[in-house]
């Protein structure tokens, strides 16, 4: 007989990649989920999987077969959801992915009194500033700041984003203060890796201009960008939920060239496709809520 845990443990094992990853998120023992796994294709009289000491590959009954249980297992999932909801309750695990300055800045801090409400939610959240692909990957929903350029995912936006560009005193000093769009492509400039050095798009009448820096170094966390601006490497495109603090405490000045960065938005996204739980929809309205717009960050940085 199929059971419904078979076919769970094979799923998860797909997305994780590794049967010790499935177990963790799975919050059960290597041994258990690879009984599941073997009971599951003795079942279905056929090997699902390719093992190695290495990695693990999908068969050709494998692929036929995942296509299929992702969607038993995600029905399954959205039905139990379901049933909480007319209970008035929210349960069961969610996996979410988020940056690591913003996440530990921000999205913990407003996360903590949700979860201490609703304390049968099982929240996993993985913090990272890596891109990951949020159905492949096994996640729920990702949070991100900046453009959606994924159209595989549906997203909520959380609060607005305003960016701003900064350096130290001490290299405005030494470099000069630019005051045009046209100044900043003979300054030195500190890039987020993730982004690239085209990040730097600016609004004028006539459209986004992309400006181009001299590249000085290039970083996949925030927290280090601010710092190597601190540093006196170069000028930085910054979050003020980053640069903010940095600015009050005079280690970083915000620069004026005339245009503002293209307007972001911090967003919550899932993938299309899925039938959000509703304990994803109450926790993105209580971030959206907790965030506030204009965003509490940028309101201390406007007394």
């Amino acid at each position: 007989m199929i059971r419904v845990e078979g076919i769970a443990a094979f799923v998860a094992v797909v997305e994780a990649g590794s049967v010790s990853e499935a177990a963790r998120r799975l919050r059960l023992s290597k041994s258990v989920v690879s009984e599941r796994l073997a009971e599951l294709e003795k079942a279905l009289g056929g090997t699902l999987l390719h093992r190695t000491t290495r990695k693990l590959t999908l068969t050709e009954d494998g692929a036929v077969f995942l296509e299929r249980a992702g969607r038993i297992v995600r029905e399954i999932e959205e039905a139990a959801a379901d049933m909480a909801e007319r209970r008035g309750t929210l349960s069961g695990p969610i996996r979410i992915a988020a940056p690591v300055t913003f996440g530990r800045i921000h999205l913990g801090p407003a996360l903590y009194p949700f979860l201490a409400e609703h304390r049968d939610i099982h929240l996993t959240l993985d913090i990272d500033d890596r891109r990951v692909d949020a159905a492949s990957d096994g996640y729920d929903a990702i949070i991100r700041n900046g453009p959606l350029t994924d159209s595989r995912l549906v997203a909520w936006k959380l609060a607005p984003s305003r960016r701003l560009l900064c350096a130290s005193p001490d290299y405005l000093a030494r470099q000069g203060m630019p005051t045009s769009l046209a100044d900043l492509n003979s300054h030195r400039g500190i890039f987020y890796t993730n982004r690239g050095v085209a990040d730097w798009r600016f609004q004028t009448p006539e459209g986004a201009i992309l400006v181009r820096a001299k590249p000085a170094l290039g970083i996949n966390n925030g927290d280090m960008l601010r710092d190597a601006a601190i540093a006196g490497l170069g000028i930085a495109l910054l979050p003020t939920f980053i640069a903010g603090p940095a600015i009050r405490e005079g280690l970083l000045a915000e620069i004026d060239v005339g245009h503002r960065p293209e307007a972001e938005f911090i967003y919550m996204a899932h993938p299309a496709g899925r039938n959000p739980s509703a304990k994803l929809r109450a926790i993105a309205d209580h971030l959206k809520k907790s965030f506030g717009d204009p965003p509490y960050w940028d309101i201390a940085d406007n007394p």
